[in-house]
């Protein structure tokens, strides 16, 4: 299995997930995942991409991309399965981009708005702006 972590983004959307393609690494993998309804050969396999919303335990996860309840989730796992080999973990999925309503992506939250690590000193121009913007 390859695991990728990703930001999904939307109109006021900021969703974390983690994506997870069925790559068997191991005969044992490979056996679970055709018992579990994913083809028999690794090639087949390899065309399932899980996407998971990380959300401190409460996350929904699923491998096909129209069981989510929002066009945005659809959207960015659909694209996922496509695009998955091309990104670098931590990727940002811009649906906006996506679907043509913006002529760029969004870059990351952690670029545009970073939010200092626990123990970390912080400005008092960061304080405020992140009091008056959020993170």
């Amino acid at each position: 299995m390859i695991a990728k972590t990703v930001e999904i983004r939307d109109a006021g959307t900021f969703i974390p997930a983690l994506a997870v393609k069925l790559a068997p690494v191991t005969e044992a993998d490979r056996y679970l995942f055709e018992r579990a309804g994913y083809g028999i050969t690794p090639e087949r396999q390899r065309e399932y991409v899980v996407l998971a919303r990380i959300a401190g335990g409460n996350g929904q996860s699923t491998c096909d991309p129209y069981d989510w309840d929002t066009g945005t989730m659809q959207h960015a796992h659909a694209w996922l399965i496509e695009h998955f080999d091309e990104i670098e973990s931590g990727a940002v999925v811009d649906v906006e981009y996506i679907t043509g309503k913006r002529s760029a992506p969004k870059r990351s939250e952690a670029e545009a708005a970073p939010i200092p690590m626990l123990g970390q000193p912080i400005s008092w121009a960061d304080h405020d702006r992140i009091s008056r913007d959020g993170p």
